[in-house]
């Protein structure tokens, strides 16, 4: 991992939790804008497996338990589609809210990887 990238990974994903728990708060359905955020939470978490295949490779090894590590990520990898399918299939409110529950989750699984590879051993 790269501990800024992490940083700003947990930022970003706090935002879109943010702007998706407010949209569906006021009653707006998923719409192109929350869905749009949860793609690139996605796309975030995609550039995450890439770093961390080839951090290893580099010499930035993990402190803690790399397969605790990989279920986190592969977890908060499968988080936003679902939701954004679950955005397509239900047009309610409630699924925007759904897109924002899932990006605080993610937020959260984020910062546990980099605890999990960052402060274990230290």
């Amino acid at each position: 991992m790269i501990e800024w990238y992490t940083t700003a990974q947990v930022v970003v994903a706090v935002v879109i939790g943010i702007v998706c728990l407010v949209a569906g708060g006021i009653g707006k359905p998923p719409s192109d804008l929350t869905n749009g955020l949860s793609a690139l939470l996605t796309l975030l978490l995609l550039a995450q497996v890439v770093i961390s295949i080839v951090a290893p490779v580099v010499g930035n090894q993990p402190t803690g338990d790399l397969l605790e590590y990989w279920i986190y990520l592969v977890s908060a990898l499968l988080l936003p589609p679902a939701a954004i399918i679950w955005g397509l299939v239900d047009r309610s409110r409630w699924a925007t809210v759904i897109l924002g529950v899932v990006a605080l989750a993610v937020a959260v699984m984020v910062y546990r990887m980099g605890e999990i590879w960052f402060v274990q051993g230290a």
